[in-house]
């Protein structure tokens, strides 16, 4: 059993995951031009706390997640609200390749540190998103490893620079970050916490485009 699968029926008794998603979900939505047409994939969903915040600005919203017991848990969390439009996946898209469709938004919190190639994650998010249409990763700045336990295989945060540079090379543009909540500890240390927002707006070599993908294209010339 994974930690997260380990953690998923508590996962929303601790005040911090909610306060960060309702922090983060405030900033999407400034920074995004959501519109109610729109479709939504959240990967690393959890329990789903960032996308149940975002379910009314969305005409859908695929809550993907490679922990089948946080799932599980989502799939009761859509039942027992009766939101038609929250649709959960067990999926690992690291792993493996989505082919059921496209999103105009893609978003995400605190996922990319815990991937273990995150550029191959931000290419299948690119390939995954309708033109024009918008990332958004929120993740930890670069800190110095106490943020998780000794043992733990993640990546120690990201310069919000160096990712800019990385999805400018693939086929990203409009890309803008800032600072949107702050984890305070016991200890007293703080981790803050970036958003960073992306569109998608060029195509890269082996990308299909269709009339319409074409016409978005133009249009954002």
């Amino acid at each position: 059993m994974s930690e997260f699968d380990a953690r998923a029926h508590e996962w929303d008794n601790n005040p911090v995951h909610w306060e960060r998603s309702e922090a983060i979900a405030k900033n999407l939505l400034e920074m995004i031009p959501v519109g109610s047409n729109m479709k939504a994939m959240e990967y690393g969903a959890g329990t789903g706390i960032l996308s149940f915040i975002l379910s009314q600005n969305f005409s859908e919203i695929t809550l993907m997640d490679n922990s089948s017991t946080m799932v599980n848990v989502m799939h009761e969390k859509v039942k027992k609200s009766q939101l038609n439009n929250m649709k959960p996946l067990f999926f690992d898209l690291e792993h493996s390749n989505y082919n059921n469709g496209k999103f105009d938004c893609i978003f995400s919190q605190m996922l990319l540190h815990h991937v273990t190639d995150p550029v191959l994650v931000l290419d299948k998010f690119y390939h995954i998103l309708n033109p024009g249409g918008y990332l958004a990763v929120s993740d930890l700045y670069p800190e110095d490893g106490s943020f998780h336990n000794p043992d733990a295989k993640v990546h120690y945060g990201f310069d919000p620079n160096k990712l800019t540079e990385i999805l400018k090379n693939n086929g990203f543009s409009n890309i803008e970050y800032k600072t949107c909540y702050n984890i305070k500890r016991d200890s007293g240390k703080e981790y803050p916490i970036f958003l960073l927002v992306a569109k998608k707006v060029f195509f890269k070599s082996g990308d299909t485009i269709g009339k319409d993908d074409l016409l978005i294209e133009i249009e954002n010339i």
